[in-house]
């Protein structure tokens, strides 16, 4: 079975409206996952977490804020890109929560000699 690292995306502002969100909205939004997570099962290898604060580090050695707007990941297993693209049908992160937020699917290889 191969691993697929999921990573999601949103507009940094997006991380403002989240903070907004009443008690029930936000509870809404954990069901989604919750669903998606146990609808997965044994595909989940890693639920992954929310990310913020993000650096980027460039070669002469200085740090500035990412404008990468990767804001997540979970680590998946499959079959194929094919199943892991299909596991993606009705992902809580592109539901409508934020009309800019994407995902991505990538597999991952094994390194040579690990």
């Amino acid at each position: 079975m191969k691993k697929f690292l999921v990573t999601y995306h949103a507009p940094i502002e997006s991380m403002a409206q989240m903070a907004t969100a009443t008690p029930e909205q936000q509870a809404e939004g954990m069901k989604l996952w919750t669903n998606w997570f146990h609808k997965l099962g044994d595909k989940i290898v890693d639920m992954g977490a929310p990310l913020m604060n993000s650096q980027s580090l460039s070669p002469n050695g200085s740090y500035s804020p990412s404008q990468k707007q990767f804001c997540g990941y979970t680590v998946i297993q499959a079959e194929s890109l094919d199943e892991a693209k299909s596991l993606m049908e009705g992902h809580p992160h592109t539901s409508g929560w934020n009309q800019q937020a994407t995902l991505e699917v990538h597999e991952t290889i094994q390194m040579p000699g690990m």
